[in-house]
């Protein structure tokens, strides 16, 4: 692991091949139906593992100018790759770059982040001032990753720990000097007690819609009179409720869990209507169930 944090002779073909494999993979990971809500596709979105990669490449850099221009230059072929991949399978075509836009910015970032970064290698206390805000960045991703995970196992679990695994990784690798890897591994659990500590303390989170109208498209029928809720349990709750805008009742559902499971709505008499639910995270589709017995 010592070797990962400053024993890699990178060169400049060896960081373009770099490169390219990462922005080959995110573009994939982005475009695969199968990865959305997963940690997979979480490279796509948010910067733990961009994080991860520019430390590697300072760690393996010669000097603060070849840290920042390799920095740059990872940057500079891995984004753009990400969107060039999706443009043959996208609805938008060319359109997706739009999306580059926002992290030319971020590109252009990485010159005087890698250019500082590199001081990280003088193994001197003051380093600490460097790398304190980096675990502490990469532990807001670790807290909404494990509200996630909590609210909806096992959803960014593997996006969790691999947060926390490389805060704890920065604090041992990084320096060499014993008092430093003692305070920054120090910082680091408490970083990580802090993050997990009020992450519980919001408690979960849930995705709240409505998912059904008397008379609507699937052409259900309930009133107030009727009981709705999930087959299964553990997807959340079921309410039926009166809209006065629109003059309607309506089911407005709160997930908890993404997957299969059923709608049910019951009238006073026992009998049941039947309806299949499938949960994503900020998404369902409902349609009406083939199979009425439970």
């Amino acid at each position: 692991m010592r070797k990962l944090f400053g024993g890699i002779n990178l060169t400049w073909p060896k960081l373009i091949i770099f490169a390219v494999i990462a922005g080959l993979y995110t573009g994939l990971m982005a475009y695969l139906p199968q990865t959305q809500d997963t940690s997979f596709a979480d490279i796509t979105i948010s910067f733990e593992v961009w994080v991860f990669f520019g430390t590697i490449i300072i760690m393996n850099s010669k000097s603060n100018l070849d840290s920042a221009l390799k920095c740059f230059v990872f940057f500079l072929i891995s984004q753009p790759l990400v969107y060039l991949v999706q443009v043959p399978f996208s609805a938008m075509g060319w359109g997706i770059m739009s999306y580059y836009k926002n992290w030319i910015l971020w590109t252009i970032l990485t010159l005087p982040m890698g250019y500082i970064g590199y001081y990280l290698k003088k193994d001197k206390w003051w380093g600490l001032f460097i790398l304190v805000p980096v675990m502490l960045f990469v532990g807001l991703h670790y807290s909404g990753f494990l509200s996630e995970a909590v609210s909806f196992f096992p959803n960014h679990l593997l996006s969790t720990i691999f947060c926390a695994v490389t805060i704890i990784l920065y604090s041992l690798f990084i320096f060499r000097d014993k008092k430093l890897i003692k305070i920054s591994f120090i910082i680091a659990l408490c970083i990580l007690i802090a993050f997990t500590g009020l992450t519980l303390i919001h408690g979960t989170s849930s995705y709240n819609t409505t998912i059904l109208s008397d008379g609507g498209e699937l052409g259900a029928e309930f009133d107030d009179t009727y009981t709705a809720y999930f087959e299964n349990e553990k997807f959340g709750t079921c309410e039926i409720v009166y809209e006065e805008g629109i003059e309607a009742y309506m089911i407005n559902a709160e997930f908890r869990k993404t997957g299969h499971t059923r709608l049910i709505i019951e009238s006073p008499d026992g009998d049941k209507q039947y309806y299949d639910l499938e949960v994503e995270r900020h998404s369902y589709e409902i349609t009406e169930s083939n199979e009425k017995n439970e």
